[in-house]
């Protein structure tokens, strides 16, 4: 006789049926699970009951620190970051006076007052301190922070080449210009003390640390002349191909007016 089944019926494999679990059975592992569970919570319950005293301690810590934090904030960090940056009014404007000279007024004496004024920014005037005072006495201030820029700026200037790299290494800054130029000086100087490959990294920092008009296409021909003088033809080229692509503004600046010369030299030597 055929046999007969019923549309939609599938026969259960071995497999299957041994998968089925029973109810009693589900039932009695679910009970176990809870067990557990219920005997893991009585255990954290007894171990914070017998380590309250630890518990508090610690939360007391954390408290104590956390107070004592808003109360350095407000009785000492703020006042001082508002004395800080009054004091340092004065070597900025020596710093900014100093930048303003022209160098081509080296005959008349410009240069000389050129020096004088950047000093006078580090080492301060007119009963004013200057920011190496700055640095010293509001340490981890802003203005300590942004004197060493300046201090920077400045020793670059005086031809002190290993004491702008020492600030300028010690400035921190996110911002776009700032810190690109930064990190620029820090390559510039590394150029006058006769260490190019240092240079170079700098210079690629300098310019990798923002994408902006201002900066980039600076510290991109920068450091495609420093890759040109190592030797380095196809990194050179490939920076100065950059400037071509995305700055086009740039070429129409003194040192832009150069890139096709640059760029000629660099095809000839890759």
């Amino acid at each position: 006789m055929a046999t007969y089944k019923k549309r939609g019926y599938k026969v259960k494999t071995k497999v299957e049926k041994e998968k089925e679990v029973p109810a009693e059975e589900l039932e009695s592992t679910t009970a176990e699970v809870f067990n557990t569970l219920d005997e893991t919570a009585s255990k954290t319950e007894e171990w914070v009951a017998g380590n309250q005293k630890y518990i508090f301690i610690g939360i007391g810590a954390i408290a104590v620190v956390l107070l004592g934090y808003l109360i350095y904030s407000k009785a000492f960090s703020a006042p001082q970051e508002q004395e800080a940056a009054n004091e340092v009014f004065q070597a900025n404007s020596y710093f900014n006076e100093a930048l303003s000279v022209n160098l081509n007024d080296k005959m008349v004496d410009g240069l000389a007052t050129r020096d004088s004024l950047f000093n006078l920014a580090l080492e301060g005037g007119e009963g004013k301190y200057g920011y190496l005072n700055i640095i010293k006495n509001y340490p981890g201030t802003n203005a300590a922070n942004l004197a060493n820029y300046s201090a920077g700026v400045a020793y670059l200037n005086l031809n002190d080449y290993e004491k702008a790299i020492e600030h300028l290494q010690e400035f921190t800054s996110d911002d776009i210009i700032i810190g690109a130029k930064a990190k620029g000086a820090i390559g510039d100087a590394f150029v006058q003390l006769k260490q190019p490959n240092v240079a170079l990294e700098y210079y690629e920092k300098a310019f990798k640390h923002s994408d902006n008009e201002a900066t980039t296409p600076i510290y991109l021909l920068k450091a495609g002349i420093t890759a040109l003088d190592l030797g380095e033809a196809g990194k050179a080229l490939q920076y100065f191909n950059r400037i071509e692509s995305d700055y086009a503004d740039f070429k129409n600046t003194a040192d832009g007016k150069m890139l096709e010369v640059y760029i000629g030299k660099a095809e000839a030597l890759n």
